[in-house]
């Protein structure tokens, strides 16, 4: 789903114009993103938890030559799904 049908769908929900729903996604993510940024999990009851877990460095392969490279560690964000939201995909 796009960004953009993502608004529009919220908007339909919440009864909310499309220019209010656009600001709330992007407040949402601005929230995320920073709280992420300074070491703090997200969780949201019944969907699920954003967190930053490092990842350590790591052998691979260059895809063009096959030569062995070192990938740098590096951190990455993750999504834990909940409960909820596990039953309700069907997993």
């Amino acid at each position: 789903m796009s960004k953009a049908a993502l608004v529009e769908k919220i908007a339909d929900q919440a009864k909310l114009s499309k220019v209010d729903a656009d600001r709330a996604v992007k407040a949402f993510i601005s929230i995320v993103s920073e709280s992420l940024k300074n070491g703090v999990d997200v969780p949201l009851t019944g969907f699920g938890t954003f967190t930053v877990v490092d990842r350590a460095e790591r052998e691979g392969r260059n895809p063009l030559t096959g030569a062995t490279i070192t990938i740098a560690a590096k951190k990455v964000v993750k999504f834990k799904p909940g409960k909820v939201l596990k039953e309700e995909v069907g997993g």
